[in-house]
């Protein structure tokens, strides 16, 4: 987390108003120091700012159509930093677009509906106990 413990949090959307509109519910959280990012390629070229967590559309071709998707950016950023915890989100309401996406160890899988917000401050919440959880784990393991 960055200094003032506040978490970091990369948002990735190519659809303008959608990115603007959850930028803008998380910045009423005080909780939060938030970079917005249109496209898969710009999240990956700020990586070296260590986000603690990261929400990514699913389908990223709304400006660009051969740019890369949420999946090849997700493998991008495992190959990076595969502790970073990756929420996709998605307008896509298929089973079959989940579970491709838990296969590329997405954290979680969440609709754009509008109970999304909701279910994105549930998800990061858990995010960040499971990580807080393991960095436990990893020091007492250190210790034995």
């Amino acid at each position: 987390m960055t200094h003032d413990n506040k978490i970091k949090l990369f948002l990735v959307d190519d659809d303008a108003l959608y990115l603007k509109s959850i930028e803008i519910e998380f910045m009423q959280m005080a909780d939060f120091e938030i970079e917005t990012f249109p496209s898969g390629e710009l999240c990956i070229e700020n990586l070296h700012k260590s986000p603690d967590l990261i929400i990514l559309d699913y389908l990223l071709d709304g400006i660009d159509k051969n740019a890369k998707n949420g999946i090849e950016t997700l493998d991008e950023i495992r190959a990076f930093n595969p502790e970073i915890p990756v929420i996709i989100l998605s307008a896509q309401d298929k089973i079959e677009v989940a579970v491709d996406c838990m296969h590329h160890q997405a954290f979680d899988y969440i609709v754009k509906s509008e109970t999304a917000f909701i279910r994105m401050q549930k998800a990061i919440e858990r995010a960040l106990y499971t990580r807080k959880i393991e960095k436990t784990l990893n020091w007492y393991m250190e210790k034995m």
